[in-house]
């Protein structure tokens, strides 16, 4: 797994009352993982809390309670994603033997 939160600045993006709406969502969820495969919740002990659509909505609707198996691969889905979208925008370069 990477670092979490080592070298991110997401956590500086939270809401000051983070830890609230955290409690909050997990107690709606009833601390059970939302992740879905297949249509079945996974239902694992949920420790995370995940914004369904990415960015900076903290409304309880785009939030919801996963495990941090889930949750990581959430994460890592997301960043692949993001890091691909950049790299699909950066020109091609010609070769350095062929100038």
């Amino acid at each position: 797994m990477s670092g979490g939160w080592a070298g991110s600045d997401r956590r500086t993006e939270l809401p000051p009352d983070w830890p609230q709406r955290r409690a909050d969502v997990l107690d709606r969820d009833g601390h059970r993982c939302r992740w879905r495969t297949n249509g079945i919740a996974c239902g694992k002990h949920a420790t995370d809390v995940d914004h369904i659509k990415p960015g900076n909505d903290h409304r309880p609707e785009n939030l919801q309670a996963l495990c941090t198996d889930h949750h990581a691969i959430k994460s890592s889905r997301e960043g692949n994603a993001a890091r691909w979208a950049v790299r699909r925008q950066r020109p091609a370069e010609r070769h350095p033997g062929l100038i």
